[in-house]
């Protein structure tokens, strides 16, 4: 892949068009469980469009397609398209999408899932069914990558089915193209009947994941949640979105922890980790905050004998978009750790100014330094 523009998303969401389950899937075994577009009845009686999965329609973030970032004056207002005729072609088509990075001035995206599901199949509680959708997204993404080297999508994972499962569907993602995969914080809380995120269950997935050099990725809260106040019938519906997601931070500020004090990191020496669409600013204080405790508590005389602010700049890397504070923090947090995001196309993307969010937040930064957290780091962890 050609570096044009200087710029890596290592944050993007591909939205898979509204046949590529059909495609994929059995329909004689499937049926109208497939994950599919159909209408049905939206607020105030209008017919709308909506991906039904299981035969059950999902809320979609208030539309068809989560891509506020592409529809309409976004400065004024903030629309979800309510039919799939309303999606432009630039957010499910990869030819189309590619126009879209270059006006944008974007390298490639590192593609996390979307709607439907956001990848969780799991929750019908029918491991068949999950792994065959979990097959026709990861299949469906192995596309992207086919149209075009300047996509690097990440897996999904079958979570009910047996370890062996999981891994053999891993090792045939890295053989699509696949860069890395997608994980929760603990399976154990969301996926009926699996082990918590540190049983040795899981040790062939983070094996095969550091021999295949596939990056495992925390997005946003990673299914961990957050304790947030109540929520208020004040709220608007989108300060209500924002309740939820602005302290996704708080949840990935405890698994990076948990990723220290529990030895996986000894344990996968090459094994990298990267904590998506939760900014930077939290990561310097966990970094100070462990070693204080590793310090006071004398850890280190209980096996874990590595500093860990040096396991963490070891093994962790972080996303940016919009964040300047997270940026004065760059040296604590380490610049070999630092990648850029355009979170297209959510409400939060900087697309179309993505150069101008760059700008403000490294205006004072060196170029040196600039390159690295902008596509430097992200080309040499997905081997791009």
């Amino acid at each position: 892949m050609n570096i044009t523009y200087g710029l890596i998303s290592a944050d993007s969401h591909i939205v898979l068009d509204k046949d590529a389950f059909l495609r994929h899937m059995s329909a004689a075994k499937w049926g109208d469980l497939i994950p599919q577009v159909r209408e049905t009845e939206g607020p105030a009686g209008r017919k709308v469009e909506r991906w039904f999965v299981h035969g059950e329609a999902g809320e979609g973030m208030g539309g068809v397609a989560n891509c506020p970032a592409v529809m309409g004056n976004r400065e004024k207002e903030k629309i979800f398209p309510q039919r799939w005729e309303e999606v432009p072609p630039k957010v499910y088509d990869p030819l189309e999408r590619l126009e879209a990075l270059d006006s944008d001035g974007v390298d490639a995206e590192i593609l996390f899932p979307n709607d439907p599901g956001r990848g969780q199949f799991f929750r019908f509680g029918d491991a068949e069914f999950e792994l065959a959708c979990v097959q026709a997204h990861n299949d469906a993404e192995a596309e992207w990558r086919q149209a075009s080297d300047r996509f690097a999508p990440l897996l999904i994972l079958p979570y009910l089915s047996p370890i062996e499962t999981i891994v053999t569907e891993v090792a045939r993602g890295a053989r699509n193209g696949h860069r890395g995969i997608n994980m929760l914080a603990d399976p154990s809380r969301m996926a009926p009947g699996q082990r918590h995120f540190n049983d040795p269950h899981w040790d062939p997935l983070w094996e095969t994941c550091q021999e295949l050099e596939l990056p495992v990725h925390f997005h946003e809260s990673a299914g961990a949640g957050v304790r947030q106040i109540p929520r208020w019938d004040g709220y608007s519906a989108n300060a209500w979105h924002t309740v939820m997601t602005s302290p996704t931070a708080a949840a990935v500020a405890q698994v990076i922890p948990n990723l220290v004090f529990s030895g996986n990191f000894d344990r996968f020496p090459r094994l990298r980790w990267v904590c998506a669409e939760a900014g930077l600013g939290w990561l310097a204080y966990v970094i100070e905050g462990c070693d204080h405790e590793w310090e006071r508590r004398r850890l280190w005389a209980e096996g874990l004998t590595t500093r860990p602010s040096e396991l963490i700049r070891r093994h962790v890397f972080a996303n940016f978009w919009y964040e300047k504070s997270g940026i004065d923090l760059r040296h604590t947090i380490g610049l070999d750790n630092i990648m850029w995001e355009s979170d297209y196309p959510h409400t939060t993307s900087t697309y179309p100014k993505s150069w101008q969010y760059v700008d403000q937040c490294l205006a004072a930064v060196p170029q040196g330094e600039r390159k690295k957290m902008l596509y430097e780091n992200a080309v040499r962890l997905y081997r791009l």
